[in-house]
């Protein structure tokens, strides 16, 4: 900063020597003029004064001697003379002096201008001198405020390389952990496999062990005499193998006895007796009746629900889904316990039949396949399950998810299980092989599936409902919603596509021109989760479906318009709706703990 004053000082200086060098000899012109022209003024006034003297002294000596008249004429003409040349040489000097007072005056302004001129650059001058000082100000400022990121910026240097190194232990943790999480997986897996199967060899051992009781009750039956009467046309063969089958009692014609005898199996008495009880030893064994209901092909009549003929307590917590049987005999219900409970329809009630257990985590949704011997569940537990319904044995557990799995359904050969999951992709599995044979990266949580014979169709969070072919593995087709996808169901001949979203809004998609069809909405109706269940009636003539609220809405899908509102009986949201296979009843579950049966009876 000193230097920089010091130069322009220095620079000043120059300039005023300068300019001193170069209009000083001009100005010493002027003054030696000047000076000359005051000492020849000065010079004319003393001659002047001096010729004056002399004019009148030569005057006064002309009047004194005559003599001296012809010297005064000379020296009068010699004074004329020289006073002509002094007038010219005093008009020269007038004149030149008049130009060098002219030429100061324009000098004096040139000087006046100069330092104007001087006076503005040393404002600019000082201006500059200011901008400088608040120019170097903000360098120091700036200078200060880069110490300071720098200082910050290695400190964030060092605290990202020790983050750095934190995350590389972190992750190497992790690396470690996931291998210990996957074996302890294992090892659990092979104690639940090894739990189940100790649970179905004491379920063998008790089958067993009364199977043996029953024959044993029913040799003892057996041993015992029957009274006979003599009007009695059938023949009671002897347990005695000695005695042939062709003996006859003699009471009674030949004819007839070889006719009963024929009749007769060849077991003798214990197994007559056997096949009499047969059904109802089935049944001793826990056979569920559901082994022996014919799904229905079809829906004879449509009763669309009026009136809650059943109410009541499902699960111990919120109940996330439910589904009929294909016989429309069973009901079974999936909740936030873990279980899922089967209830028999009985002239409009639901009487608890048992549950199946060996989830995890809660039950996110339940199917059976077409001839209801068994049922699928997924859960939260990353898993999906099997169990048989003649003896609510577990079967198969199906994990390779890394999220909960949403959905889960069975292809239309009962072979083959398809699910989707949170970890947004969709898993298929065959039930031979016990295996996952394709995993497909869908993009999006998958939120519910539905199947015909070579597609599947998944519905998503990020609003869209994808069509998959299960032999390419690839999209077939997109369609987005203006909502969450929630749920998909599809009518009776596999041609409409049910959607709900929460946009609150259903709507029914024909597959054959990929087209919307119908759209349903109503007034209060509102989807209260990413997983609340709608349903086509067996017929395709109607939809149901639970709301926000806990009212459940009928709509005709005809007319498209809302046929009725069931709004009295649930206390909390409804998640799930269930149509029966035979058109009588519809079930609704809710957030809460409760389960209601609907019909128009």
């Amino acid at each position: 900063m000193a230097e920089r004053r010091a130069d322009w000082k220095r620079h000043i200086s120059d300039q005023l020597k300068l300019r001193d060098r170069v209009q000083r000899h001009t100005f010493e012109e002027i003054v030696q003029q000047y000076n000359r022209l005051l000492e020849k003024s000065d010079l004319q006034a003393v001659l002047t004064e001096r010729y004056q003297t002399e004019k009148y002294d030569v005057q006064r000596g002309h009047e004194a001697s005559s003599l001296d008249s012809s010297r005064s004429d000379s020296l009068h003409q010699e004074m004329s003379q020289m006073r002509i040349r002094h007038q010219e040489e005093l008009t020269e000097l007038h004149k030149k002096r008049g130009e060098l007072a002219q030429t100061v005056i324009e000098l004096n302004n040139q000087i006046q201008q100069k330092d104007r001129e001087i006076q503005s650059n040393e404002a600019r001058m000082l201006e500059y001198q200011q901008q400088i000082a608040s120019l170097e100000g903000d360098c120091r400022d700036l200078r200060s405020n880069l110490q300071e990121l720098e200082m910050a910026n290695q400190t964030l240097k060092d605290e990202y390389d020790a983050l750095q190194i934190t995350f590389s232990a972190l992750e190497e943790k992790l690396r470690k952990t996931s291998e210990d999480n996957q074996e302890l997986v294992s090892r659990w897996m092979a104690e639940k496999a090894l739990e189940a199967n100790r649970l179905n060899a004491e379920n063998e051992k008790d089958t067993r062990r009364r199977q043996a009781k029953l024959q044993k009750d029913l040799a003892d039956a057996a041993k015992e005499p029957l009274p006979i009467e003599q009007d009695d046309d059938i023949e009671v063969l002897a347990e005695d193998g000695g005695k042939g089958a062709g003996e006859t009692s003699p009471n009674r014609p030949i004819g007839r006895t070889l006719r009963k005898t024929s009749q007769q199996p060849q077991g003798g008495l214990l197994d007559s007796i056997s096949n009499i009880f047969g059904r109802r030893s089935a049944n001793s064994f826990g056979t569920s009746p559901e082994t022996s209901e014919t799904p229905s092909g079809g829906c004879a009549e449509v009763r669309v629900p009026t009136t809650a003929l059943h109410v009541f307590e499902a699960h111990d917590g919120e109940v996330n889904t439910v589904r009929f049987s294909p016989g429309s005999r069973l009901l079974a219900t999936g909740g936030m316990d873990r279980r899922v409970k089967l209830w028999e329809v009985v002239s409009g009630r639901c009487e608890a039949k048992g549950a199946l257990t060996g989830s995890n985590a809660g039950i996110t949704s339940i199917e059976f396949d077409s001839s209801g011997s068994y049922l699928l569940a997924a859960s939260n537990d990353f898993a999906s399950r099997i169990w048989t319904m003649d003896d609510y044995r577990l079967r198969h557990t199906l994990t390779g998810h890394s999220g909960k799995v949403l959905s889960a359904r069975f292809l239309l050969d009962n072979a083959r299980i398809v699910s989707g999951s949170y970890d947004r992709t969709l898993k298929l599995w065959d039930l031979r092989s016990k295996v996952c044979m394709k995993t497909v990266f869908a993009g999006s949580s998958c939120n519910d599936i539905v199947c015909t014979e070579q597609c599947v169709m998944s519905g998503h969070f990020d609003k869209k409902v994808r069509f998959w072919d299960i032999r390419a593995e690839s999209i077939v087709r997109e369609m987005e919603l203006l909502g969450r996808v929630t749920s998909l169901d599809l009518n009776h001949d596999r041609s409409e596509l049910l959607t709900c979203s929460r946009d609150d809004v259903l709507k029914i998609i024909d597959l054959r021109s990929n087209a919307i069809r119908q759209t349903f909405s109503a007034q209060g109706f509102k989807c209260g989760a990413d997983w609340t269940r709608v349903t086509f009636s067996p017929d395709g003539s109607y939809v149901a479906g639970g709301s926000a609220d806990g009212a459940l809405y009928v709509w005709n899908v005809l007319t498209g318009k809302l046929d009725r509102t069931l709004d009295r009986n649930h206390s909390s949201a409804i998640n799930s709706v269930s149509w029966s296979p035979s058109g009588t009843y519809v079930a609704s579950v809710e957030k809460g703990s409760r389960a209601i049966l609907w019909s128009d009876m």
